[in-house]
């Protein structure tokens, strides 16, 4: 049996940056171990196997495989996937805004689509569950040494802090003073191993603001999921978000991010952040951006 699949640069409005993605619009009859497979074949971050929903009011589910491991939530494959699916015309479009429901590990995950003459040009995810942070406490010396800078390159004491956190997944925020210093930065494995792998947020995600109007700069290291880097991470991203709200002065209101992501690996990413605020309370996340198509083709293994 013969396989369908489209690739995708996410996150990007430019082919050859951003995010690589393979979908699979009709991936019924794999199995999770072929799904696997095919997803260290593809080597992206994230394939993306789309599969009729088991709740009729919701637009398909999902299945998201790293290279090395299946995820409960991802943000990339997400928007992804929504864009090649209405650029493609798996999905119709209902005008300017589209709005549908992926099922994922983490529960429904609803998606707006914006299109321009019948076209996607924008997709977003809202977080299927709010913000929470991890319990443990983390020495800066041992993360800075994991991330091959010093202490002083961290930037912790102030506004931000190390901290674990998760809209689905975990992942270990680590605050860098400068884009310089970020650029420096190289996952030390072995540091690594010995000190966070198996830890409940060990997927590492650098940033550091780059100017003053809510732009910053990240990266991103997961070994645990077979990502030496990624050049764009929605759902460490959406995380992001929550981490950076709890540190705002804005009580109501909704906060703007635009994290650039992939510089360093000559994939720049634009991921458009938004989160909701009420009594102080995040009530709702949103990560978006551009996509490209990229190329289409057939699987003829199974």
């Amino acid at each position: 049996m013969s396989y369908r699949y489209h690739t995708a640069d996410v996150f990007t409005d430019k082919a050859f940056g951003g995010n690589q993605l393979a979908v699979l619009p009709d991936a019924q009859g794999l199995t999770t171990d072929q799904m696997a497979a095919i997803a260290r074949e593809f080597n992206f971050s994230e394939t993306v196997f789309v599969l009729p929903p088991d709740d009729t009011t919701h637009t398909r589910k999902l299945r998201i495989f790293t290279p090395g491991a299946e995820l409960a939530f991802a943000g990339h494959p997400t928007v992804g996937a929504a864009f090649v699916l209405a650029a493609t015309g798996e999905i119709d479009l209902d005008g300017d805004e589209t709005r549908i429901v992926f099922e994922e590990k983490v529960g429904p995950v609803p998606v707006l689509i914006r299109a321009v003459e019948g076209r996607p040009v924008f997709t977003q995810l809202t977080a299927a569950k709010p913000p929470e942070r991890g319990e443990a406490s983390y020495d800066a010396a041992t993360i800075a040494e994991v991330i091959s800078l010093t202490v002083e390159d961290l930037d912790i004491g102030g506004e931000y802090a190390i901290e674990g956190v998760s809209v689905g997944e975990p992942f270990l925020i680590i605050p860098v003073k400068s884009v310089e210093a970020l650029g420096r930065a190289r996952l030390n494995l072995q540091k690594w191993e010995a000190t966070i792998r198996g830890s409940w947020a060990s997927e590492v995600f650098l940033f550091s603001p780059d100017d003053s109007r809510g732009v910053m700069r990240a990266r991103m290291f997961a070994p645990t999921m077979g990502i030496p880097e990624d050049p764009a991470t929605g759902a460490a991203c959406a995380g992001f978000g929550g981490y950076l709200a709890w540190r705002s002065p804005v009580r109501d209101g909704t906060l703007r991010y635009t994290v650039h992501q992939g510089v360093e690996m000559g994939r720049p990413s634009v991921i458009e952040v938004e989160t909701d605020m009420a009594d102080a309370q995040v009530t709702a996340i949103r990560v978006g951006g551009a996509s490209v198509l990229i190329s289409s083709g057939t699987l003829h293994t199974f």
